[in-house]
């Protein structure tokens, strides 16, 4: 029997699956971390928890954003635990964006913000998400 035909147990899928997650929301938050810090000094910030299910992604990240960014970094971070596909493919490239226009332009302007601003501060390996 070949390694190609075996297929991955159920429990190794669901680990990989919540290590994608755990990735792309610390990415996230990366991100909004940035925006936050450059654009909103003046603005208090305030430890972000969640309760439910993204309670184990996020309550880890150790995070401080004003009210708005972390509203959007939940609103963000909720869609991609909900995301049905497996593999998740781009929010550019997804056929069934979850994102409403507001929320959608709002994550733009924070990738927009924050992922030059992360490349030319030498993280390179950010170049390929902001490229594709």
């Amino acid at each position: 029997m070949s390694l190609s035909s075996v297929s991955p147990t159920p429990s190794r899928t669901l680990r990989l699956k919540d290590k994608a997650i755990r990735r792309d929301i610390a990415v996230l938050a990366r991100f909004v971390r940035f925006y936050c810090r450059d654009l909103h000094t003046v603005l208090e910030n305030s430890p972000v928890t969640a309760s439910g299910k993204l309670a184990p992604y996020v309550n880890g990240l150790h995070l401080k954003l004003c009210p708005g960014c972390r509203g959007m970094f939940l609103h963000g971070a909720a869609k991609r635990v909900l995301c049905p596909y497996d593999p998740k493919p781009s929010c550019k490239k997804c056929a069934a964006p979850c994102y409403r226009t507001g929320h959608r332009e709002a994550m733009r302007a924070v990738m927009r913000h924050s992922g030059r601003r992360m490349i030319l501060r030498g993280r390179l390996d950010l170049l390929y998400k902001y490229l594709f």
